[in-house]
């Protein structure tokens, strides 16, 4: 299944691409579209997880650097039977984390030094358990190739805007291609990351709630998570809302056109979920834990004092 979205994903952005080449320059515009959309989407395969992760200053880490993270995260994989990570800090004020990579053996999880000042243990357990869940479903293929082709798309629409008036020859709408062109190609990105992230995120949600076994340490972290993002702005994520989809809650807010690019379900709405299957998880759950419960994970990083130590290790600057 996750394969077939990333077809149609991948398919519909492309007729996307065409449909622009087209209105801006007639069957030689959209062959043109055509040809950069199949490199792009070649590239986009092998490479957009490198690139959002410089996008962002991402640095790798290893369990040298960051003990306590990083055994959480490796824990937490082992939990959802899952290969490590590479594990990445960004040195970013705002709270947040994202994953990226084209398949679970090629994954990387980052989170900000941000996220791990502001959160407790078990709150970064859930979050990162969330992130872990998107390596399982494999959602991490679509958010890269989606957030490296509505950019181009945005691109696209600024060309258009300067240079698509000037030669209208081979322009089958003249000026209003132009203008279609500037206005719906952003929109047309826009639905087609908000048609995904709704139910992706809500999915990631549940799957990192049994990862962990706690739905209500994820509750609590995106409550908080939400008020940071809110108070704190992410340059970087201002500059490429088309990477926006990717984070666990939306980066931005500086600007009023990223509301155009809000594709994360409403926050009360998840949390009233994870309250709900925490409810359900109680009711059901066995009277003695197993000795691979899910909160081993935590307990381990507990140990050793990990959230002063990854808040001071966290931050460099």
């Amino acid at each position: 299944m996750g394969y077939m979205r990333t077809a149609i994903l991948i398919a519909g952005l492309t007729a996307l691409f065409m449909a622009a080449g087209f209105m801006l320059g007639g069957e030689g515009g959209m062959l043109i579209a055509l040809m950069i959309a199949v490199g792009m989407n070649f590239w986009a395969y092998w490479s957009s997880d490198k690139m959002v992760l410089r996008m962002y200053g991402a640095r790798q880490v290893s369990r040298t650097e960051q003990p306590e993270f990083y055994d959480m995260v490796a824990a937490l994989a082992q939990q959802a039977d899952l290969p490590m990570p590479k594990v990445y800090i960004i040195d970013e004020d705002q709270p947040n984390a994202f994953a990226t990579g084209r398949n679970p053996q090629n994954a990387a999880v980052a989170a900000t030094t941000g996220l791990l000042r502001l959160l407790n243990t078990n709150e970064v357990a859930g979050v990162m358990a969330h992130e872990l869940a998107h390596v399982k479903n494999r959602d991490t293929l679509i958010m890269t190739i989606t957030a490296t082709i509505a950019g181009a798309l945005s691109m696209l629409a600024n060309f258009a805007m300067f240079f698509g008036g000037s030669d209208n020859r081979n322009n089958p709408l003249g000026i209003v291609g132009v203008i279609l062109v500037m206005i719906l190609a952003p929109l047309a990105a826009m639905m087609v990351q908000m048609a995904i992230s709704r139910t992706r995120e809500y999915e990631a949600d549940r799957i990192g709630s049994e990862i962990c076994g706690q739905p209500l340490w994820l509750a609590s972290a995106l409550g908080k998570l939400e008020q940071g993002a809110k108070r704190i702005d992410n340059a970087r994520a201002e500059d490429n809302p088309a990477t926006a989809h990717m984070f666990i809650v939306n980066p931005l807010h500086a600007k009023s056109v990223d509301n155009l690019f809000s594709t994360h379900p409403n926050m009360k709405n998840r949390i009233e979920r994870l309250q709900a299957l925490a409810g359900t998880m109680r009711s059901s759950a066995s009277p003695t834990p197993s000795p691979s419960s899910a909160t081993r994970p935590v307990k381990r990083a507990r140990r050793s004092s990990s959230v002063p130590n990854m808040r001071g290790r966290g931050r460099s600057r």
